[in-house]
């Protein structure tokens, strides 16, 4: 992470030069002060006669110390900020590459909130740092080591007392600190737990109000957030003790210092203004020292936050690049080889056994069978979603590891049951994976989706902006979208992913006819529930428990399959005729 703040380090440096130039003008000023008193209100070294003149041109300069000591003060705080931001816009950008090249296994291990909650209140606390780095921290260990220099110069009586004082500060600090640190981890820990509760409350809206829960998940953000609001309260309470105890000791090295100073004073060892300018030399100490402190508390919370967003730029991509550019001879063949799977997050049970299959350039097959038997783990397999724990997985003869991710990606486009929408319009929706379309083939790719219809029915038709999540369109609509923006893509394999389960039969009975018509050269893969979905496919796989049960064509299946006639006759025996003719 810190590499990344190489090509702003002349801010970083810039920041405390001009810190340093406003505190040697906070120094200088009540060295300028004692002057005035001694000189020229008291004349101490003028027979107690003052000096109007010597005051007028002290006063002048002090002002022209006081603005300097402004403008510095300025500069350091602008170049503070350009470096804490820029480097943190660096350390977002970084952050998000590494999750957008992240395997889902690896998303799920950090969970959807706690990624929200390092981008963002993570980056922000380490800008917090640096910005305390070189300019707080700056200002306050200057101020605290030449204020004990200037105390000393003056009067070492002055000093003795400050060096009685200031251990007792500095022990109270560190006690303070090292009781906070702990709490700053698990503070960002409950973040997370707040931000995952708000975000599957927003994204699960619907089914939150379909069951009318609004007020269990009121009551499982309540407990989230009071977690989070007494971890807080903890770290405030302990740094609520520390103040007023540090306040007490300044306060009473104050009365001590003009005890005294009086005492010096009416004994000649020292003068009015020496006791003022100590007074304010020990007030700047002092405070630079509970500086200090909220300094720490925001190193250490700099420091933890660092920690989380180094997790994230130091792990590694689990799926990572072949070396094979992506260009074949073959276009669309596909090969399973001894495959097996089981999920990184799950209980190591295999969802997929020992699978052989081939599907052949340009086929249309079908994949089939129960919920879970594991249809989707094998197509997420081809673009390289997951991994095979064991097998091959080969495609246009190469096996699939060996390609470099996009141009395997390339490849293949898919469109899933769960429709992935954005909040942008129509056209942009359609056209993600292919910024570069023409209009007439947006056209045709949504008229082979059978979207078109109520795409120019809106008064803005590809214009109309489509609301978070797809929220604005029905779940039919948001599947043709997501279909036509998988045919605009032009990918040699084509993957429905039970993408067409909310439309009704007529309308998927036509989706498939245009495929058939207009896609003759991609290789096809239908994975369904529904039996009429498959039925027109070259060939049928029927999986069970994780294996292929059969593979055929639907005529042949029904005379040798148990499992697929069983579902025929469960789903189509009445009206399945009248689809397939």
């Amino acid at each position: 992470m810190f590499k990344l703040m190489k090509k702003y380090w002349i801010f970083a440096l810039l920041a405390p030069v001009f810190m340093f130039g406003e505190v040697a003008m906070d120094l200088i000023q009540p060295q300028m002060m004692r002057i005035i008193v001694d000189d020229g209100v008291l004349g101490v070294n003028n027979n107690n006669v003052g000096n109007i003149g010597l005051i007028a041109s002290l006063g002048l300069k002090m002002v022209i110390v006081v603005i300097f000591g402004g403008i510095t003060g300025v500069l350091s705080g602008v170049f503070a900020n350009l470096f804490s931001q820029q480097w943190g816009n660096e350390i977002r950008k970084a952050c998000f590459k590494r999750i957008m090249s992240f395997s889902f296994q690896q998303t799920d291990k950090f969970s959807t909130g706690s990624l929200v909650t390092r981008v963002t209140n993570d980056v922000t606390q380490v800008q917090n740092l640096a910005t305390q780095m070189v300019r707080g921290f700056v200002r306050t260990s200057l101020l605290f080591f030449g204020g004990i220099y200037c105390v000393t110069t003056l009067d070492m009586k002055f000093g003795a007392v400050l060096a009685c004082s200031l251990p007792f500060v500095v022990c109270g600090v560190i006690f303070f600190i090292s009781k906070a640190i702990p709490y700053f981890d698990v503070l960002q820990k409950k973040l997370d737990r707040v931000n995952s509760v708000v975000q599957e409350n927003v994204a699960g809206a619907r089914v939150v109000k379909a069951y009318v829960k609004e007020d269990y998940e009121r009551k499982r953000f309540g407990k989230a957030n009071n977690d989070l609001v007494d971890t807080q309260l903890r770290v405030l309470k302990l740094f609520a003790y520390m103040t007023p105890l540090a306040n007490l000791v300044l306060n009473i090295v104050m009365v001590v210092i003009i005890k005294l100073g009086a005492i010096e004073v009416e004994g000649g060892g020292t003068t009015p203004g020496s006791v003022m300018a100590a007074i304010t030399y020990l007030s700047q100490i002092m405070h630079s020292v509970l500086m200090l402190a909220m300094i720490f508390q925001t190193v250490s919370r700099g420091k933890a936050s660092a920690n989380r967003l180094n997790e994230i730029l130091i792990t590694e991509p689990v799926i990572e690049d072949g070396d094979y550019n992506g260009k074949t001879d073959l276009k669309g063949k596909i090969e399973f080889k001894n495959v097996s799977f089981a999920y990184p997050q799950g209980n190591g049970e295999a969802v997929l056994k020992n699978i052989n299959l081939t599907i052949n350039p340009g086929e249309t097959f079908g994949i089939l069978g129960a919920t879970g038997c594991g249809k989707s783990s094998l197509v997420n397999l081809i673009p390289r979603f997951y991994d095979a724990t064991e097998g091959a997985i080969l495609v246009d003869n190469i096996n699939v590891k060996d390609y470099k991710l996009k141009d395997l990606r390339d490849k293949v486009a898919i469109a899933l049951q769960k429709s992935e929408l954005f909040n942008t319009s129509i056209k942009n929706n359609i056209i993600w994976g292919r910024p570069d379309a023409t209009d007439s083939e947006i056209e045709r790719a949504c008229d082979n989706a059978q979207a078109s219809e109520f795409i120019k029915a809106r008064p803005e038709g590809y214009d109309s902006v489509v609301a978070e999540g797809g929220m604005s369109l029905s779940g039919g609509q948001k599947q043709r979208l997501a279909i036509s923006r998988a045919l605009l893509k032009n990918s040699e394999i084509l993957i429905f992913d039970d993408s067409t389960s909310a439309l009704d039969l007529k309308t998927e009975a036509k989706l498939y006819a245009a495929l058939k018509r207009d896609y003759k050269g991609v290789t096809k893969i239908i994975i369904a529930q529904r039996i009429a979905s498959v039925m027109q496919a070259d060939r049928i796989a029927v999986m069970d428990n994780g294996q292929i049960e059969a593979c055929d064509t639907h005529s042949n299946l029904l005379k040798t399959s148990e499992i697929y006639r069983d579902i025929y006759d469960s789903q189509l025996k009445d009206g399945g005729e009248l689809y397939e003719q």
